[in-house]
């Protein structure tokens, strides 16, 4: 099986697990950081590490649950990063902007992955560097049988371009920066969608000034990529991953649907 399709279909049996648990009564629990976790992410993240083990045995693989607990694998070139329910406060919250995340890391760039919001039935896969795809996933039939569309970003609109800020994460850095670019237009979205809404061309810019891990980016930033954008940090240089001697902590950043001038 092809790697996107290996990972969609992995993804699409984290999401069925996770959508088995957003129907009942859940308990929130803390990490040492503070941050919630629920029993979805680590049932999501245990079928997404068995799906890896069993199609590619000889990648490591860095997951969000077990990097809390100090389980982080020596890594080469080349790995997963897993964050097998992004967006655990919208989960909480039940407004259905959750997602899975895989991406595959070559070399310190996100070459593939799949971002799959479960409860809103989207799927994105970048299948390499510059292939890039979205479907609606039917629930009841998984990816195989959806109909896929390229996922392309597009030129700045000529009255300026629109924005996607985290609808948990807003500050009044990003305000600034959205005033300082002369942003049209602002929409709010969580988890990983913020990177596929310019991905499809429905937003052209994402500013995260503020903490995320690469597990957080690494899926959405694969199909940015894979969809023509890129992901600078804030000095222009490319956000780039396996940074272990930064705890796989990354610095500020901006998604560009195209790469500004």
């Amino acid at each position: 099986m092809a790697l996107g399709d290996a990972l969609a279909a992995i993804a699409f049996e984290a999401g069925k697990a996770i959508m088995e648990i957003y129907d009942t009564d859940f308990e929130v629990d803390r990490k040492d950081d503070n941050s919630p976790v629920t029993q979805a992410d680590e049932c999501a993240e245990a079928i997404i590490l068995k799906g890896l083990a069993a199609y590619a045995p000889d990648i490591p693989v860095i997951a969000e649950e077990a990097a809390a607990a100090g389980r982080i694998p020596e890594v080469g070139k080349r790995f997963f990063l897993v964050d097998p329910l992004d967006g655990t406060k919208e989960f909480i919250r039940k407004n259905g902007e959750f997602t899975v995340n895989i991406a595959l890391v070559e070399d310190g760039e996100p070459v593939a992955g799949v971002v799959y919001a479960p409860a809103l039935g989207m799927m994105a896969v970048a299948d390499g560097p510059d292939a890039a795809r979205q479907a609606e996933v039917d629930p009841a039939r998984g990816p195989a049988a959806a109909g896929w569309t390229a996922l392309t970003t597009r030129e700045v609109p000529a009255d300026g371009p629109v924005a996607v800020a985290s609808r948990s994460h807003r500050s009044a850095e990003t305000d600034e920066f959205l005033t300082r670019h002369g942003v049209s237009d602002t929409r709010s979205a969580g988890s990983s969608l913020k990177f596929c809404l310019v991905a499809r061309g429905e937003a052209d810019v994402y500013p995260r000034l503020g903490r995320t891990m690469e597990w957080d980016t690494a899926a959405g930033h694969a199909v940015l990529r894979a969809a023509g954008g890129c992901v600078l940090t804030m000095d222009g240089a490319p956000l780039t991953y396996a940074k272990r001697e930064r705890g796989y902590d990354n610095p500020e950043f901006v998604a560009w649907g195209r790469r500004p001038g």
